[in-house]
């Protein structure tokens, strides 16, 4: 399964590499724009852009709607997965 993470690009480090630092809720690193960068949509015109994260590359854009409702989503299966653990532990005793 691949799984992208929404994140922000917030700054351009690299024109030339194609990099960028995203934030990634909260937290930013640096990721390479190689597959979402074209002569319409340059390395420089992508500050602001919501994107999705997958190993190190901005895979796709994506509107900030879409950020948020994907951003929600993983926060519940998160929930959801810290209650099964605390289930399985429970059962463990």
């Amino acid at each position: 399964m691949c799984l992208g993470i929404p994140g922000k690009i917030v700054e351009i480090t690299s024109v030339e590499n194609k990099l960028a630092k995203v934030d990634v809720s909260g937290i930013k690193r640096e990721v390479n724009l190689a597959c979402i960068v074209n002569d319409e949509h340059p390395v420089e015109s992508c500050i602001g852009d919501w994107v999705l994260v997958h190993v190190g590359f901005a895979m796709s854009r994506i509107d900030e709607e879409e950020a948020a409702k994907t951003l929600a989503l993983l926060s519940e299966l998160g929930e959801a997965q810290q209650e099964l653990e605390a289930m399985q532990l429970d059962s463990s005793a």
